[in-house]
């Protein structure tokens, strides 16, 4: 049977990789992001998942964050569209990660590094092959790192272009690309042989979990549907208000060719959209 469970719907992302008992999937995702010199070997699930979180945030962001034996704190979370402000939740997240460790009184040397990773289901920077940016506090003119205590990573998983044959020789952010985007397609049996090792093993047993329990599969068919009909919201509200630029755009140059009186696009924009309309 296909698995029919995607990875991307936050729902799943937070039960698969949120879970206490199923850490290993969480360190096999988080390493494939990070550096090889960083490797995770253990965390600690700071907020593990709750029935209760999913069914009362709504379309709250499902983040996961953990500590790892390095005491290097983690926001990994899925984000399916980019919303506005993206960039600056983010780089909010990995201050909160920062700040939050410290308690009054306390030194400033005790702070361990806040890392913040964002999967992404759309592009964020567009014109661009690259799918996966770090970022750090550095210096414009040298590119000399001031910290390494902030770190933000984005991870565009549109970007991965991979198919059956490409995946062995994949690299483990590719293989957990691939599974984020693809795996509801496959049989787990299938999936297995695509993606072996512990790590995929337990993702594919938690997806797997997620579509034979029925309070699961419930919850994950209303979050997936909130979160459709939330892009479709957020779609209609762009292409209105292209519609509405371009319709703003005509009036402008209109009054310029009739010599009418000129009206700054902002005194527009607060107009109905029947009376620009009344205006072309």
């Amino acid at each position: 049977m296909v698995l029919g469970i995607k990875p991307t719907v936050d729902f799943a992302f937070k039960k698969i990789f949120g879970t206490r008992e199923n850490t290993l999937a969480l360190v096999g995702l988080a390493n494939a992001v990070l550096a090889p010199d960083e490797q995770i070997v253990e965390v600690e699930i700071l907020n593990p998942f709750s029935y209760k979180d999913c069914a009362e945030q709504k379309l709250i962001v499902l983040d996961i964050r953990a500590r790892d034996e390095a005491g290097r704190w983690l926001n990994i979370e899925m984000q399916v569209d980019v919303a506005v402000g993206l960039k600056e939740r983010l780089a909010y997240y990995a201050c909160s990660l920062y700040t939050e460790q410290l308690k009054q009184g306390e030194k400033y040397w005790r702070l361990r590094p806040a890392i913040s990773i964002c999967f992404l289901g759309s592009v964020l920077f567009g014109g661009v092959p690259t799918a996966h940016r770090r970022f750090r506090l550095a210096d414009l003119n040298e590119g000399r790192v001031l910290t390494e205590a902030l770190e933000v990573h984005t991870v565009e998983l549109t970007k991965y272009n991979l198919d059956e044959a490409m995946i062995a020789r994949a690299s483990a952010i590719e293989q957990w690309a691939f599974f984020l985007l693809h795996a509801h397609r496959y049989e787990t049996s299938r999936l297995r042989k695509l993606l072996p090792g512990e790590a995929f093993e337990r993702a594919i047993d938690a997806a797997e979990a997620i579509q034979r329990k029925a309070e699961d599969r419930t919850m994950y068919d209303q979050r997936e549907k909130a979160l459709r009909d939330y892009k479709w919201l957020i779609e209609g509200a762009r292409r209105e208000g292209r519609e509405e630029g371009e319709l703003i755009g005509k009036i402008v140059l209109l009054r310029q060719l009739l010599g009418e009186e000129e009206m700054s696009k902002e005194a527009l924009r607060g107009l109905p959209r029947d009376e620009l309309s009344s205006m072309v």
